[in-house]
């Protein structure tokens, strides 16, 4: 079943002047469940991508359908809206907010949908207690490590149970056994709680993990190619 499909997905800079297409034309859809990276060198509009289906930017031409609702005719509220419900986002640099903690953190996104703060409770810390921090959830950022802070990234994009989480680069800035730590915990997560992941990412530690990998060159869909 598809959960996320494009059409003729373009994003087009400069395009009184002189065109540069970051995307061109993507036609593209994913499955629930799938665990896919897409890649491609610098410039080749996996970033973009990941940003067109989030609906953190908007396509200059072309169609986004999350779950056959077209996000991209979606107003800037009701585009919050809808990633509050319905996506989850893990980023490169982290993006936890410093004065709070690792549980204050994870909770953040229940809170904003209205969560009860018994359902919240329960969740964040069962949460946090699979991504082997249940001893600090207490602690801030800056007492963390990166690979703790990317797993209570992970943790946070989770509570709300999400139908896809979105990764931009989320090994990037991870010593090897943090990634690894962290690829097996997304592949769990994966398995056993059915969680679409898709990746934007350069290391091949990540690739080596995926079940289908996408390819992008000059913002069009190089190979597309399911293991």
């Amino acid at each position: 079943m598809s959960v996320i499909r494009t059409v003729n997905l373009s994003k087009i800079y400069n395009p009184d002047t002189v065109p540069v297409y970051a995307l061109n034309k993507v036609n593209i859809h994913f499955e629930e469940g799938e665990f896919t990276c897409v890649i491609g060198p610098s410039g080749s509009g996996k970033t973009t991508l990941l940003n067109m289906i989030g609906g953190l930017d908007k396509p200059s031409e072309g169609q986004v359908y999350i779950a056959d609702q077209r996000i991209d005719q979606l107003s800037e509220n009701q585009l919050i809206d809808f990633r509050l419900h319905h996506i989850g986002f893990v980023f490169q640099h982290f993006n936890l907010v410093p004065v709070l903690s690792a549980y204050e953190n994870a909770a953040f996104i229940m809170q904003l949908q209205g969560r009860s703060k018994g359902e919240t409770d329960t969740r964040v810390r069962e949460l946090l207690s699979e991504v082997g921090l249940g001893e600090r959830m207490d602690a801030r950022p800056t007492q963390l490590s990166g690979g703790q802070q990317q797993r209570v990234a992970v943790a946070r994009a989770l509570a709300s149970r999400p139908k896809f989480i979105l990764a931009d680069e989320p090994t990037a800035s991870l010593d090897s056994q943090s990634a690894f730590n962290l690829l097996d915990m997304m592949a769990r997560l994966n398995e056993e709680e059915g969680v679409t992941f898709i990746f934007s990412t350069h290391d091949q530690r990540v690739i080596d993990r995926a079940k289908r990998v996408v390819r992008m060159v000059d913002g069009r869909i190089d190979s597309d190619v399911r293991k």
